[in-house]
């Protein structure tokens, strides 16, 4: 199983919490992009509503960007009327 032998990997080199990370916020910020589209919300008028600036939003919608807070991403969710869920496995 490739999936598995590569996960082995990641951990042997010390790089998976890094790479599963930004697989994550890639995820992430294709659904806020995706779910943008849907609303008809431009860049602007998304920051506007999430009452942040324009530079906030951008750093959520950068795939290479992990560092973005919670509730960031939870005022983008409220807007574009979805839910954050976080869970520890």
């Amino acid at each position: 199983n490739i999936g598995s032998s590569l996960d082995s990997w990641l951990r042997e080199e010390g790089l998976y919490e890094e790479v599963s990370a930004t697989a994550i916020k890639r995820v992430v910020a294709r659904q806020v992009e995706a779910a943008m589209e849907e609303k008809g919300l431009s860049k602007s008028e998304m920051a506007r509503r999430m009452q942040t600036s324009r530079a906030a939003l951008d750093r959520l919608l950068d795939p290479d960007n992990a560092g973005v807070t919670l509730s960031t991403l939870q005022k983008a969710a409220a807007v574009v009327g979805r839910q954050v869920r976080l869970e520890l496995v």
